[in-house]
């Protein structure tokens, strides 16, 4: 059997169906059809997608379609996300060696700050290693395994991130409305709490979805059109009912997303009437800039985040400009509204490029 742009090769003995010589250029058009593949075949350009078990065929391995088929283009993205990618882990990594090192941020605010650029430095590096690798290569394939582990990661670190950001408005809460029982109210044990609940939440949330979505028998196609494994694009492809993962991630939105939302927003409600009420037009002021940076960043996390995984999947430019916007420039903006906008950030970072360094022997 051949087609155009690629040829088909049968082996009855083992019930596999085998793909090979995938156009040098990877057309949307010319891939419709390539659904069965296997990894034993030696030569370049095969991949693995299906296996045949009896009359039940299962896809072994996705398509990621990415974001463009043009060489050039596909070399300008590689440069442009390698540079994004960089800065971020620098950016993160950096708050995170400034609040450990300075002790005048030894804070609760910037505590969960700490735990906020490990979450970004991560969750950047979830995404983009596997797109700069797409990029350079021919071979476009993720593995199930590979790609539910992705999704899981995740959902995993946005559960957890959506939380943390509740919990450090509920910080702000308690420095402005309360301040005189701040430090007894957000002590290191409660902080450490906060903070270990979120993880288990996020983990335990990203679990549970992943194990739902496992259960999807995908027969093929297996084109995914996105440049990673996300929950809404890879669920299309199931030929099984979806309707139980479909309804474990709405419920996760709603619960974990709408939850955390109504407590933003009443902290952020409680915060705004105490500053309103105050004489001094500089303690308002003081109040609105330490928070500026948190509200700044929530609104960037919900509002990518509710149009990328609120809406119906398709496949189309603007789904790719909120993936990209949600997964890879997010985590670089967030160190840099935190310590361009925060004054203690940027005084310790200028205390720690000030200090010498001392040669101990």
């Amino acid at each position: 059997m051949e087609g155009k742009g690629f040829g088909v090769t049968e082996v009855h003995s083992t019930h596999l169906l085998c793909e090979v010589f995938l156009p040098s250029a990877f057309h949307e058009t010319s891939t419709l059809a390539c659904r069965f593949c296997l990894s034993s075949c030696p030569p370049e350009g095969k991949f693995e997608c299906s296996v045949e078990v009896g009359n039940r065929t299962t896809v072994t391995a996705f398509v990621l379609l990415g974001l463009s088929n043009n060489p050039l283009i596909q070399g300008v993205l590689f440069v442009l996300f390698l540079v994004i990618y960089l800065l971020t882990l620098t950016g993160n990594l950096l708050v995170l060696l400034v609040i450990s090192t300075d002790s005048h941020l030894h804070s609760p605010m910037y505590f969960f700050l700490r735990h906020l650029s490990f979450l970004d430095a991560f969750y950047s590096s979830i995404i983009v290693p596997k797109l700069l690798e797409n990029l350079l290569s021919k071979k476009k394939t993720i593995s199930l395994l590979e790609c539910f582990t992705q999704i899981s990661l995740v959902i995993i670190s946005g559960a957890t991130e959506a939380c943390l950001l509740a919990v450090m408005a509920y910080d702000r809460f308690q420095a402005v409305c309360h301040p005189l029982l701040y430090m007894v109210a957000m002590n290191r044990k409660v902080c450490t709490g906060l903070v270990g609940a979120s993880w288990a939440i996020g983990i335990g949330t990203g679990l549970v979805d992943t194990i739902f979505l496992a259960q999807q028998h995908f027969c093929g196609p297996n084109l995914v059109h996105s440049f990673a494994c996300e929950a809404p694009p890879v669920l299309l492809l199931a030929c099984s009912d979806p309707y139980i993962s479909i309804a474990s991630i709405f419920t996760t939105m709603m619960v974990l997303g709408l939850g955390n939302f109504v407590l933003l927003l009443g902290s952020y409600t409680h915060i705004i009437t105490t500053a309103l009420g105050i004489n001094s037009a500089t303690g308002r002021n003081k109040i609105f800039s330490t928070c500026s940076s948190h509200i700044l960043v929530v609104t960037i996390f919900y509002g990518s985040g509710v149009f990328r995984y609120m809406t119906p999947a398709s496949g189309s430019a603007l789904e790719h400009v909120l993936s990209v916007q949600y997964s890879v420039v997010t985590p670089l903006l967030n160190p840099l509204i935190y310590s361009l906008k925060n004054q203690e950030v940027k005084a310790a970072l200028r205390r720690m490029l000030a200090r010498k360094p001392r040669l101990t022997f």
